[in-house]
């Protein structure tokens, strides 16, 4: 399998009648292709958080995961986002620990969440970026202005992130996330809808 090396190009918000998306674009190193990938708002908190260098008060999932790694000696090789199916993609973490060799599957958002945090690289296949790359050019808006950080407005971002209105497309561990952090801000109503839609679950 030819492997392209791919590293995150921007990262933005949109709105949409019901609710905000978020979309991470990955682009080849040394290329002008670029790959979208919609993602949840817990996600996108949580690479936008390490691409800003800042730490949240109490550890998110990510960081608890990169902890446990670091404390068990689990060093995580590479990410690779290893396939494509009806829109959706996949993705595998390669991890080693007392030089044995696993792959773990991931969802992609995770599993780049998780990357920047080791700081380990981020690869697809060619038939992959083929199939679902953007080609850009020099005077689009998503080209890299300073290596390894994005050109998107990430301040932007941060003020617009984790607001959603609308919770039903999170999973129940990241509202459960959210509700004991809306809590600890005594953000009754945003626990209050958080509390509902997972009650709507059961």
């Amino acid at each position: 399998m030819q492997k392209v090396e791919l590293e995150i190009a921007g990262l933005a918000s949109g709105h949409t009648s019901k609710n905000t998306s978020y979309t991470l674009i990955l682009g080849e190193i040394d290329g002008d292709r670029r790959i979208p990938v919609v993602i949840g708002s817990f996600e996108a908190q949580a690479i936008a958080l390490v691409l800003e260098n800042i730490k949240p008060q109490r550890p998110l999932t990510h960081d608890l995961f990169k902890s446990m790694a670091d404390d068990f000696e689990i060093e995580v090789l590479e990410v690779l986002i290893s396939n494509l199916i009806e829109g959706v993609f996949y993705a595998k973490i390669k991890c080693v620990r007392e030089n044995q060799e696993v792959e773990i599957d991931a969802r992609t958002s995770d599993a780049i969440a998780l990357a920047i945090r080791f700081d380990c690289p981020i690869y697809t296949s060619e038939d992959i970026m083929s199939a679902a790359s953007i080609l850009t050019d020099n005077d689009s808006v998503i080209k890299q202005e300073e290596p390894g950080r994005p050109d998107t407005d990430i301040d932007d971002f941060m003020d617009n992130i984790g607001e959603p209105t609308d919770y039903s497309g999170l999973e129940t561990e990241d509202l459960e996330i959210l509700l004991n952090e809306a809590l600890q801000l005594e953000d009754y109503d945003k626990a209050a809808t958080i509390r509902d839609e997972i009650n709507r679950r059961k």
